[in-house]
């Protein structure tokens, strides 16, 4: 590994990057199945499922994406070094999504001057057979062929995931409900960060149809998606520019960081637990996972110019010890997703700060247990 920056390092090996990938396969995969356990639990609707569902595919796709693109790194000299944040998140850099977006951009082009995958596998099996030679140059070729394909499907998770607005009915005429969700590649640290926000609408024209404020609130809310700034502040600072939209609710899920004792140097409990675990290879990692809420309480009217009045929410915040204003929020769980090996040298160790996380536990088969 390379210090590129006091907390960013590069995957020099073709080895350990590829275990690095395979260790996040595994991770995104059992993410789905967390999601099914919170809906089975009541804490996530079957539409939070579905959306969130639809991040955790596009985020497989992105690492899937990297993974050829780094899959000769240490062994072709033209492969690139993959960089990840080593210290606070345990994901790729922010910088990695934006170069791969600039790849996409371009993808339709590197395609047309690439051979096929067949082709490339048939030069490959002549250069085995007939110079008896590894043909490290064609399968970097095909790994950079595939990586492109990747990136030409689309539906990947990108730095930025733009919103999109779901309805959810009406409450009354004139008085239409929508879900909006969106995400971000948080580049302050590193993390996939997901948004849900649950509104009323009480403008003329349904917001996804209204060709002036659906513009007006996108940029808004991407401008706001800073892991730096409480919900209290996004919520109120959208409930005053937007007179007709009343955020009801608005939840941030993060999506990480990732614990692991072979590739990140967080300190803490997480990293103490994994060295006395002394998991095999792929079992050796824990993922914490945040999910902020945020809940309006009541809703007052205001005075607007002269004869008018518009609607204002009142935010309920954390009860708890005077947390709420310190989390801008109306709660904050956390929760951990770890292996069973891991799980029970935490369970042995019992450190504190610990006794009111959730504890996802997964299995090899797949299998996912919940404790408190």
């Amino acid at each position: 590994m390379t210090d590129t920056a006091p907390d960013h390092f590069q995957l020099e090996d073709t080895r350990i990057t590829r275990r690095y990938f395979g260790k996040f396969e595994k991770i995104i995969g059992h993410l789905g199945r967390v999601a099914a356990t919170l809906e089975a639990e009541k804490r996530l609707s079957k539409r939070d499922v579905e959306v969130m569902t639809r991040y955790i595919v596009s985020l497989n796709y992105t690492f899937k994406a990297l993974a050829h693109k780094y899959h000769f790194s240490g062994r072709f000299a033209h492969a690139g070094k993959l960089t990840f944040d080593r210290v606070d998140s345990g994901f790729p850099v922010y910088s990695e999504l934006l170069s791969m977006a600039n790849d996409a951009a371009q993808a339709g082009r590197h395609l047309q001057g690439m051979r096929s995958v067949e082709a490339l596998k048939q030069d490959m099996v002549r250069v085995i057979l007939n110079e008896q030679s590894i043909p490290t140059k064609l399968q970097y070729a095909l790994s950079q062929r595939l990586y492109y394909e990747e990136l030409s499907k689309g539906d990947l998770f990108w730095a930025r995931n733009d919103p999109q607005a779901a309805w959810l009915g009406n409450t009354a005429p004139l008085r239409r409900e929508f879900m909006v969700h969106w995400a971000v590649y948080d580049s302050q640290i590193n993390l996939p960060t997901i948004y849900m926000m649950e509104l009323e609408d009480s403008g003329k024209v349904g917001l996804p149809k209204d060709d002036r404020r659906w513009p007006e609130v996108q940029a808004h809310l991407m401008a706001q998606s800073l892991g730096g700034l409480k919900l209290l502040t996004i919520a109120k600072g959208f409930d005053e520019d937007f007179d007709d939209l009343h955020p009801k609710r608005l939840r941030r899920f993060h999506v990480g960081p990732m614990y692991s004792h072979a590739f990140t140097r967080q300190a803490g409990p997480l990293r103490e637990v994994l060295e006395v675990a002394r998991s095999p290879v792929g079992e050796d990692w824990a993922l914490v996972w945040t999910e902020e809420e945020l809940v309006s309480e009541t809703t007052l009217t205001e005075k607007s110019g002269w004869f008018g009045t518009v609607e204002r929410e009142t935010f309920a915040l954390d009860p708890f010890a005077g947390r709420g204003a310190e989390t801008g929020a109306t709660k904050v769980e956390r929760s951990i997703i770890l292996p069973q090996r891991p799980y029970q040298a935490l369970e042995e160790r019992k450190p504190a700060g610990f006794d009111d996380v959730r504890k996802f536990v997964v299995s090899p088969t797949g299998s996912v247990l919940s404790y408190k």
